[in-house]
């Protein structure tokens, strides 16, 4: 009977500590994920405001013993042609969607699990932009999973006018040219504002590879793609119907 009596007494016991533990366990996961979720909307939102003192490329390039040529400059001294231009070479939609363009997205998919293959294509601009700002660069299942979860928070605490300015800003545009200034003066000896039709498309069109490709040496395909691009841009009509809205 004592045995029966010591047994449901430690039971009592028991029962509350473990209640208290799984609560304790419990907060500290609600925490931690909080943090997760919501740590980024701060950095996001300063950014909104602020320009971006460094990226993640940037520090990895410096570590690998690379210069760095990094000049911010707001979007009304960057010329129009190559904001119509990077739009029609990289999101056609830009200004309609949310930021994910879901038709491009099918299309990488579709190409995914082909022999060789690996996930690619499908990115927008505010994918790119969040990316570029806040990720490391990589085709990881891990990295694309932050980079959606970051593009919400860029799309929804910035403008579209806001997201162009800062990717047009922080643009790889050749071995260690980050941002249209830089990129107009490398490779064109002038400001970005003073940037022609043509030497804009030109920058659009190595985007997707600046270390291999070159707007001011073009290769035969650069050159061919450039002027497609061009075409394109002059052809986008309301599609940059948003540049200019704050």
């Amino acid at each position: 009977m004592n045995e029966k009596l010591r047994a449901k007494n430690t039971d009592r016991v028991t029962r509350p500590r473990t209640s208290k533990k799984r609560l304790r366990i419990s907060r500290i996961v609600a925490w931690a994920l909080a943090v997760v979720l919501l740590a980024p909307a701060f950095f996001v939102l300063v950014y909104r405001f602020a320009p971006p003192p460094i990226t993640p490329l940037m520090i990895i390039r410096s570590w690998e013993g690379e210069s760095r040529n990094y000049e911010w400059v707001p979007l009304d001294r960057i010329s129009p042609q190559l904001a119509r231009a990077v739009i029609a070479a990289e999101d056609q939609n830009f200004c309609s969607h949310t930021g994910f363009d879901i038709e491009a997205l099918k299309k990488a998919w579709a190409s995914y699990g082909h022999p060789g293959e690996t996930m690619r294509g499908g990115s927008t601009i505010s994918q790119q932009t969040a990316k570029n700002s806040f990720l490391w660069p990589g085709r990881t299942w891990l990295r694309k999973g932050l980079e959606a979860w970051l593009t919400f928070y860029v799309e929804a605490l910035w403008s579209k006018t806001r997201i162009l300015e800062v990717y047009l800003n922080i643009a790889e545009w050749g071995p260690g040219v980050y941002g249209a200034e830089a990129a107009a003066r490398h490779h064109f000896g002038k400001s970005a504002i003073q940037l022609t039709a043509y030497e804009a498309a030109l920058l659009a069109t190595i985007l997707p590879s600046p270390r291999k490709w070159s707007a001011s040496n073009p290769g035969p395909y650069v050159q061919s793609r450039a002027g497609v691009n061009l075409g394109r841009a002059a052809r986008l009509g309301p599609l940059a119907g948003c540049l200019y809205i704050k």
